[in-house]
């Protein structure tokens, strides 16, 4: 018997698809690499430099990265503007959850994209020019200079949440509707795991942010 499914119901499964598949594990990839700055600018500009070494990066980068990133993102945005939230008629902790989601959507939006242009790029007017993929020797000092920068510094704390938060409650999202975890309760404790791992994951965002400002991260020579 054959099954007709809708366009919206196919474009949203891709959109919940490309968040987990790539642009997760790219986030993940992200993270672990930010976070070779914790053991200082040599440590982090090796690590650029191996990825920049990968055969043909840039169109692993388009069909891996940009490509997935601008159709979640846009298709995203679609999904923002046809929402009706309805958290003040039912103030239930999804529904603010569904809110939020929305919002720190948009966020990214535009968070991304200046974080690609500026870093990726170096195309941001008054800031750098130099692209980090560029000159990966000079990458550490490239993300510390701009880092030095207290409103940038802020942009990128808020991105970072942003993130973390999307790709989190994102995780839950796409658990539930793929049938992935069915019942009440083990949605419950999906929940939490993924609160956790939102917790765990804004931590090393941050450290890894700061970092590039304090020797060490948060902790300092502690670790």
């Amino acid at each position: 018997m054959a099954i007709h499914l809708s366009r919206t119901f196919v474009l949203r499964k891709l959109h919940q698809l490309s968040g987990i598949v790539p642009l997760a594990l790219f986030l993940l990839e992200h993270f672990y690499t930010n976070s070779k700055a914790v053991a200082g600018a040599a440590s982090f500009n090796k690590a650029v430099s191996e990825l920049q070494s990968i055969p043909y990066i840039l169109l692993v980068e388009i069909g891996g990265i940009f490509i997935p990133l601008i159709y979640h993102a846009v298709y995203g945005l679609v999904i923002t503007m046809e929402a009706r939230p309805n958290n003040l008629n039912y103030p239930y902790p999804r529904n603010w959850f569904y809110l939020i989601q929305r919002i720190t959507g948009v966020v990214l939006f535009f968070f991304i994209a200046f974080h690609v242009l500026n870093f990726r790029f170096g195309m941001i007017p008054g800031l750098n020019t130099i692209s980090v993929a560029h000159r990966p020797d000079l990458a550490f000092d490239i993300v510390a200079g701009e880092f030095r920068i207290v409103p940038i510094f802020l942009i990128y704390m808020v991105g970072i949440t942003a993130t973390v938060w999307h790709l989190a409650n994102g995780i839950w999202l796409f658990m539930v509707d793929w049938g992935i975890t069915i019942g009440e309760r083990a949605q419950r404790l999906t929940g939490y795991a993924c609160i956790a791992f939102g917790i765990v994951m804004l931590l090393v965002g941050i450290n890894a942010a700061v970092a590039f400002i304090r020797p060490g991260g948060l902790l300092g020579g502690l670790l």
